[in-house]
This record gives structure tokens, sequence and C-alpha cells, in this order.
């Protein structure tokens, strides 16, 4: 009889060591989800066609953040999304408005069915030492302030935070060192931390319990993007890295994705729907 590699395995009494590798190997996303900037253009023109065609693509996971979706009628728009099986854990809600009216992004955020609010982007005026300084009091706020009103919120990073250092020091890392990380955690966009000459994969372990969401977005060898499963990013072996282990959504994103889109972001859904990690 010949003994190979499995068979030796099974014998030495390894059968839960090989049930527990075929389990390690099948792991696949749950609910895979996009952010709603990535199809921006068609979102803004028609809403409701929009998002019932990003469900019959398969996606069951939205996160809005561009399109004008905050001045449409937000209860139209979880109607839709209650009929079409959608729901939307996360929002991005920009730093002017949680400053500025609060209250209003709270009930927004409430109406459209999510969980926590994501501060998606900071523009040039506080990427400087000045203007970080100023701004990460008002982020430590605005988490305990949604921790009040039943909210999470999430940081969403761009490259800047890596590549600008005033003083030697890079603006995530102070955000990290000077955020309650109880409160304010991250929803790590893969690309851009790829972008800025970043360890991707470092940094999922380094930040562990404090991710929330990944931003899943390919790149090609020239770094620009592309939809998921046409570029060079190993997304598996990413997922596969103990930081991911707390990660609770999957947004697809490009945010370069070429008209009509659709194409673009349903190679993304089959890529991540047949990945297993």
């Amino acid at each position: 009889m010949m003994i190979d590699r499995r068979n030796l395995l099974i014998g030495a009494g390894g059968v839960a060591a090989l049930a527990a590798t075929r389990t390690a190997s099948a792991a696949q996303i749950g609910k895979i989800g996009i952010q709603l900037y990535t199809v921006r253009d068609l979102f803004q023109k028609d809403p409701v066609a929009t998002l019932t065609s990003i469900a019959k693509i398969g996606y069951r996971e939205v996160e809005y953040g561009g399109g004008g979706y905050d001045a449409m009628d937000h209860k139209m728009l979880r109607r839709t999304m209650d009929r079409l099986g959608l729901t939307s854990p996360s929002v991005h809600i920009g730093y002017d408005a949680l400053l500025g009216s609060f209250d209003r992004q709270v009930a927004m955020a409430k109406t459209l069915g999510a969980d926590t609010v994501i501060l998606p982007y900071m523009t040039d005026e506080y990427r400087n030492e000045a203007g970080w300084a100023k701004a990460l009091p008002n982020i430590n706020r605005f988490a305990r302030d949604l921790r009040k009103a039943g909210l999470g919120f999430a940081y969403h990073n761009h490259d800047f935070e890596f590549t600008v250092k005033p003083g030697g020091v890079s603006l995530y890392e102070r955000l990290l060192k000077e955020t309650d990380p109880s409160l304010v955690k991250v929803e790590l966009d893969l690309y851009w931390v790829g972008h800025a000459g970043e360890d991707v994969g470092g940094w999922i372990d380094r930040l562990g319990p404090r991710l929330y969401a990944y931003h899943v977005k390919d790149a090609r060898a020239d770094g620009s993007m592309t939809a998921v499963g046409a570029g060079k990013t190993d997304f598996a072996a990413l997922f596969r890295r103990p930081g991911s282990r707390g990660v609770r959504h999957f947004y697809v994103e490009n945010d370069q994705a070429p008209a009509p889109y659709l194409p673009d972001i349903t190679t993304s859904y089959r890529t991540l729907r047949a990945l297993r990690y």
C-alpha cells in the first residue's frame, strides 16, 4: 500500500488537523459590499435604478458616499434598500458636515440603517502640522458623541496620511496615537496604503483590533486603479493576515471606474465571490 502525505496525516490521528486545513482554505467573504462613490455618476442621475443594478449583480451591502446622497430622500433610499435586500452598515460623512450639522448627520445615518459613520477625507487645509493638530480633538469628539448616539466611528485613509510627515512623524501615526482606540476605528483603503509605498500586510497586522472595514480596490503594475482581479494585488494573502480576522465589511471601490461602470463592479464582485482565503 502506498502511503502518501494525506494517508500519513490521517493515520497519525490528523483528521482534525486536515479538517481545520480545509476549513481555513475555504474561508470566503459573506456579504460583499460596494462604496457608492464608485458609481457616483449613475447614482446621482437615478439612485433607485443604480441600487437595483447593484443588487442584481449580487452585492448585499452598500456604503453611501458621493453622488449627492446627502441631499436625497433618505427614507426613499431606505425603502428601496429594504425592497432589494440591501443594507448600509456604514456611511461616509465629511468633516465639515460633522462639525456643522452633527445632529442632522446622525439622523441621516440612522435613517439609512447605518451603525457606523466613516470620516472619508480631509481637505488640504488639514494636511499639515497646524491643521492636523486642530482636527484631531474634533475627531475624538465626533467619536464620543456618535457613541452616545448609538453609532460607531471610523477613519478612512488616502495616501497623504502616510506621506505627509511634519517633524518626521506621519499624520497617520499621529491619528493612531492621539485618538481613542476604543472609539476611533479604521476603514483601511488597501489601495492607498500601497500607493503611499507602505507595507499593506504589516499595517493590517498592526492595526488589528482597530480595523472595522476594508476598501477593496486593485492596482495595475503602473499604480493605476482597476477592478478587483484585474490588477496585481493578492487579496487572499491580505485577508489571511491575522489582523484581518476582525474586519466586518469588505467594500469594493474604484475611484476611476470607467463608464458604463456596471461591468467594472461586476468583475470586482465575481472576483471576491470566488475568492477563497
